[in-house]
């Protein structure tokens, strides 16, 4: 079974059910699985412990996890037209799987929220690419040719999937929005059943 790793942070519950959709996707694609993770808050005044296990939602992330799958969904919201520090905090541990090119001709992709339209969600989006390209991850984006693509009048993007959640308790993708993330996970999930064998 190939399986794609949704891996997310969310502070508000917006960017968890954008995940929850790319996982949809991912799961639609015969001989692909997801698996869905998230990172601990971290803290501006000390390294806090978290626990082992999150109270609720899904398992923290393990670095085991990013060197098992065969695919990633990368999710975050935006902070100040970046990823959110809890997910970079995670990537700039994984200097080992670099070196090891453990991600290396994994295909992956990225989605965000943002709580206003002009939030910077293409920022974040190419923001997020970068450490993925310099663990030589092949990247996958969402094609114009998508009727979601030219109806949404809030989230979607060419480089990922993405949702204008206008107040903090807005946690509902819009139906274009869901397409959309819907249609990451499936073209993510693609690309790791057909680049499995050239990988193994």
């Amino acid at each position: 079974m190939t399986e794609v790793l949704i891996l997310y942070y969310s502070r508000n519950g917006s960017t968890a059910e954008l995940a929850r959709h790319v996982a949809r996707g991912v799961e639609s694609v015969a001989g692909a699985r997801a698996r869905v993770r998230t990172v601990p808050a971290v803290s501006p005044v000390t390294e806090a412990t978290a626990p082992a296990v999150p109270e609720s939602g899904p398992p923290f992330a393990t670095h085991e996890d990013l060197r098992e799958c065969d695919g990633l969904a990368f999710g975050s919201p935006t902070r100040f037209g970046n990823m959110a520090a809890p997910l970079k905090y995670f990537l700039d541990g994984t200097s080992a799987l670099w070196l090891n090119g453990a991600l290396d001709r994994k295909p992956a992709g990225v989605f965000t929220s943002t709580s206003s339209i002009h939030g910077g969600q293409e920022s974040t989006l190419l923001t997020m690419m970068i450490p993925l390209l310099h663990h030589g991850m092949y990247l996958v984006g969402l094609p114009f040719t998508a009727e979601a693509m030219n109806r949404t009048r809030t989230g979607g993007t060419p480089y990922g999937a993405s949702h204008f959640a206008a107040g903090k308790s807005d946690t509902r993708p819009s139906d274009d929005e869901r397409e959309l993330a819907q249609l990451l996970g499936r073209r993510v999930a693609e690309a790791a059943v057909a680049l499995r064998p050239v990988r193994s």
